[in-house]
């Protein structure tokens, strides 16, 4: 018979946490699958860490979405935030759904492009634009979203040797009631500053003025900013109509819907404070379809949501290298995932759940990663029952920009794995190796040797 593992005796708190229907928490039910496929299985072929989406909650949540904007306005357009997840094989699950390409740099143009993004089907924004971006963008037919007059200036250099008129728009940042208010990029609405960048466009004859994009902040958990927005927008749409007779193609609300996932500081889970999505998708259709625009004359609306659609997609599976005593005599739990895979463990306290049968005993502990630093903190404080070496963890709710602000730091990225709709898994990115990094660096033939 198998020697059961010691467990030291403990004090037990006891919280019996927030009520639902079902009781009081389910926090430590083991997540021992994912779609079906079993984590032990995807560990032992594709190591640990690693990291998991499924595409069968991607597209789901994106009908889902798509569903509560579709039935409430009618000209509707999703364009991919690539920043959020940039990996190919994600990228096209959204655009066999119908998603555009919404890119920030000349680097996530290309990447659009290569995965065969029509050029008039790719929204370019962002502050850093070259000479050689915004040529590209115009050769393609692009919609460019003006972010600064520097930008304007480039691109009126760029129209005279064209014989293409650059389609563009504006980024509009405004006072929606929701502070610090997001008034780096683009042009101000209550100054006058975003009403000048339009006149100074429509005179110079040079563009073809279709849009008008705003990306008021990040995890926005207030539908009625949205609302107010989606007002200003069209306020500025009815006077270009006025003073130069002239009908814009589309309204962009960029994106910044939050996912359900938990916010460092909230005193209760995502799951009971952030807004259902359709609060924000009533909220913003009554912003335009309320305005004074001819319902004949209503633009496209263009969303660029990307965490809101990929985060409880994501999963990050690991294992506990160690355990140790603090100072203080709490327990500390050591993970072979750190900030450096886990980027967004600074802002959220991601869900942490045990992938195997654990014991009924819990304990408040921190969970670390495996850097030499003393930031390289998982979990503050998390109630878990003891895990031993060896044992595997699920972050959930991860899918948001992990993949994309993730570190090469001490540690290699490690691989990442799609389950598909049939619950099959596919490696869609490789662990780096020393070769990856190495096949990059170029070492001066006098450095090559040395004595020690």
């Amino acid at each position: 018979m198998e020697k059961k593992r010691y467990e030291r005796p403990i004090i037990q708190k006891l919280n019996s946490g927030m009520l639902n229907k079902f009781g009081s928490a389910t926090e430590f039910a083991p997540i021992t699958e994912i779609d079906g496929y079993p984590v032990k299985r995807i560990v032992e072929k594709y190591g640990s860490p690693v990291f998991v989406f499924s595409e069968r909650q991607i597209r789901e949540k994106y009908s889902e979405v798509v569903k509560a904007f579709t039935t409430r306005y009618p000209k509707v357009k999703f364009g991919w935030s690539y920043k959020t997840n940039y990996l190919n094989a994600i990228c096209n699950i959204f655009h066999q759904e119908g998603s555009w390409a919404e890119v920030v740099s000349g680097f996530e143009y290309e990447k659009a492009m290569y995965n065969g993004v029509p050029g008039n089907k790719i929204i370019f924004n962002g502050p850093d634009k070259s000479y050689e971006d915004l040529q590209k963008a115009i050769d393609n037919n692009s919609l460019i979203h003006i972010d600064h007059l520097d930008e304007f200036y480039m691109l009126s250099e760029l129209a005279e040797n064209s014989d293409k008129k650059p389609r563009v728009a504006i980024r509009v940042n405004m006072d929606t009631g929701v502070y610090p208010m997001w008034d780096r990029f683009g042009f101000n609405f209550e100054t006058g500053q975003a009403w000048d960048a339009i006149n100074k466009i429509m005179v110079s004859g040079k563009f073809n003025m279709v849009g008008l994009h705003c990306h008021i902040g990040t995890f926005m958990m207030a539908p009625s900013a949205y609302g107010v927005a989606a007002s200003k927008l069209a306020s500025l749409f009815l006077r270009i109509k006025n003073k130069f007779g002239h009908i814009l193609e589309y309204i962009d609300l960029g994106g910044g819907l939050p996912s359900p996932n938990n916010l460092k500081g909230a005193y209760l889970p995502g799951t009971d404070i952030v807004p259902p999505v359709e609060d924000f998708a009533e909220t913003i259709a009554s912003g335009l379809l309320n305005s004074d625009i001819n319902p004949n004359e209503l633009p496209l609306l263009i969303m660029e949501s990307g965490r809101l659609l990929i985060d409880e997609a994501g999963y990050l599976i690991g294992s506990v290298i160690a355990n140790k005593r603090l100072s203080t005599g709490r327990r500390a739990t050591i993970l072979d995932f750190g900030v450096n895979s886990l980027f967004t463990s600074f802002w959220y306290n991601h869900k942490i759940t045990p992938a195997q049968e654990m014991s009924d005993y819990k304990e408040d502990m921190q969970l670390f990663g495996p850097l030499c630093m003393n930031i390289d903190v998982v979990r503050e404080s998390v109630i878990l029952p003891p895990l031993k070496k060896g044992d595997m963890v699920v972050a959930q709710n991860v899918g948001a920009y992990n993949v994309t602000q993730w570190m090469q730091f001490i540690t290699m990225r490690p691989n990442v794995v799609l389950i598909d709709m049939q619950g099959e898994a596919h490696l869609i990115r490789k662990a780096e190796k020393l070769e990856t990094l190495n096949q990059m660096e170029l070492t001066p033939d006098y450095l090559k040797s040395f004595s020690l």
